[in-house]
Order: structure tokens, then C-alpha cells, then sequence
């Protein structure tokens, strides 16, 4: 019950932002989830004697694609992505004297600035194609189908481990049941909110998705394994972090969004 009425009750206000909300209501909320999620990360990956006003400074710079997404269009991700960089360069400059090693901060948080700003940038582009928010729905009850299936799968008939040493509870018999789950919930909502929706293009992306979305959370693990982090944070009662939540997202929806664009 602790993790499945937290669950529940995100999934009721993500659905009803998605189906009800506005476009700029949409980038606000995403902003504000790249945001605490930029937040995770920099607690992550800073060294322990860095201050708070340092860590919400380097948040800032995470996120600014995020930010620049606003306008709508993936030129304006770009500039954003390419002024992160910009700014990341400064702060370190400026605080290059007191940096340990220059240039591992920029690795990581470069790598943040891609992690966190580039790759959730994609999900506000999502919602300017024709029919987003719908397909960001379904991209959402793919991730969140194949999660509850690997997660119950795992549990109830897992043996054979699927990479151990990156995350010890992953096995091969939990993604086969996330497959299945992100299949099946991919389908309903498809047929619920896209009834011409082009099957033949549906269920093999879905299953590309669902695959990509366990690479996600796989390459969460090793960031958190790397900074001895067990959760990304604690913010998510049973749930963990927001990262905790979005990692199958973070790699899924940009994926999502080429195909859709690739495919007209």
C-alpha cells in the first residue's frame, strides 16, 4: 500500500495534466520536475563540502534546455543546450581555484546538462506534435506497465539475473514481463485515446520503448552506483527520488519523439 497509492495518485495528476492541461502548464510542471530531478543529481555528484547556493547555481545550469523548450521548437533546446555548456564553463572558471579537479566537474555535470536538460527537454517537445499530450500518455503507461511488470515479475519468478553488476535485483524474467506489461498498457491507452492510431507502428515502437526504458533505469543504477547513492532521493513516499521515477522517461521520450517525427 506505501508504494501503490503514492503511485496512483501521481499517475491520476500526470494523466489529468496531460489530457486537461494547457501547453505552457504542461512545460511548467516538466521545468519544475527537471528541476527537483537537477536537484538529485547535484546531490549525487557534488563533493561533499559544496554549499547549497553552489548546488542550486549548477541546478540551474542543468536545466536551462529545459527552460529554452519553452518556445516549442527543438532550435530553441539547442541554443539552451549549447548556453548550458556556456554557463557550466564559467562557473567553473570562476571557481576554479576552489575546484579539486576542473576537469571531472565538467565531465559531470556535463553529462547532467545532457542527462537532465537535453533528454527531458524531449518531452515538451512531444507535446507540440499533433496529438502529444496523448502520446506522452502512452509513453507514460509504457515506462509505468513495464516498471510494475519487471518490479512483480522480478519479484515473484526472477532467477536469472540481467546485470548484476550494475543492479543485483534486475533479472531477465522481470524485463520479459516488462515487455509484456508495457505491450499490453501501450495498447489500451492507444485504443482509449487514439483510436486511428497505426498499429503496425504502435506495438514494435512500443516494444523498442519498453527496451529503452529498462536502459534508462539501468543507466540510473550505474550513476547511482558510481556515487554510492541507493535513491536518487526521498521526496516520493516508497517511491524514491524523482529520478527514481523518470529514468525510463529520460531515454524513452526522445526516442519517442524522433520516431514520431521520422514517421510524420
Amino acid at each position: 500500500m506505501g508504494r501503490t497509492l503514492p503511485g496512483l495518485a501521481l499517475a491520476a495528476c500526470w494523466l489529468l495534466l496531460l489530457l486537461k492541461g494547457s501547453f505552457f502548464l504542461i512545460w511548467a510542471v516538466i521545468l519544475l520536475i527537471a528541476f527537483v530531478g537537477g536537484l538529485e543529481y547535484v546531490a549525487m555528484a557534488a563533493d561533499k563540502d559544496i554549499g547549497f547556493a553552489h548546488k542550486l547555481i549548477l541546478c540551474c545550469i542543468l536545466v536551462v534546455p529545459v527552460l529554452a523548450v519553452g518556445g516549442g521548437s527543438a532550435v530553441a533546446m539547442t541554443g539552451g543546450l549549447f548556453l548550458a555548456f556556456l554557463l557550466l564553463s564559467c562557473y567553473i572558471l570562476f571557481n576554479f581555484r576552489h575546484i579539486a579537479n576542473s576537469y571531472e566537474t565538467l565531465s559531470k555535470y556535463g553529462l547532467g546538462i545532457v542527462y537532465i536538460g537535453f533528454l527531458i527537454s524531449h518531452l515538451v517537445l512531444i507535446c507540440r506534435l499533433p496529438n502529444g499530450p496523448q502520446w506522452l500518455v502512452i509513453l507514460t503507461s509504457i515506462t509505468a506497465g513495464s516498471d510494475s511488470g519487471a518490479y512483480y515479475c522480478g519479484r515473484f519468478f526472477g532467477k536469472r539475473k540481467l546485470c548484476s553488476n550494475v543492479s543485483p535485483k534486475k533479472t531477465v524474467e522481470g524485463a520479459i514481463g516488462g515487455l509484456v506489461f508495457g505491450l499490453l498498457f501501450s495498447a489500451l491507452f492507444a485504443w482509449m485515446l487514439l483510436p486511428t492510431v497505426n498499429w503496425l507502428f504502435l506495438l514494435p515502437v512500443s516494444a523498442v520503448l519498453t527496451g529503452t526504458g529498462i536502459l534508462g533505469d539501468l543507466t540510473e543504477s550505474v550513476v547511482k552506483r558510481g556515487t554510492n547513492t541507493k535513491d536518487s532521493g526521498t521526496l516520493l513516499a516508497g517511491h524514491g527520488g524523482v529520478l527514481d521515477r523518470v529514468d525510463s522517461l529520460l531515454f524513452a521520450g526522445p526516442l519517442l519523439y524522433y520516431m514520431l517525427v521520422l514517421a510524420g
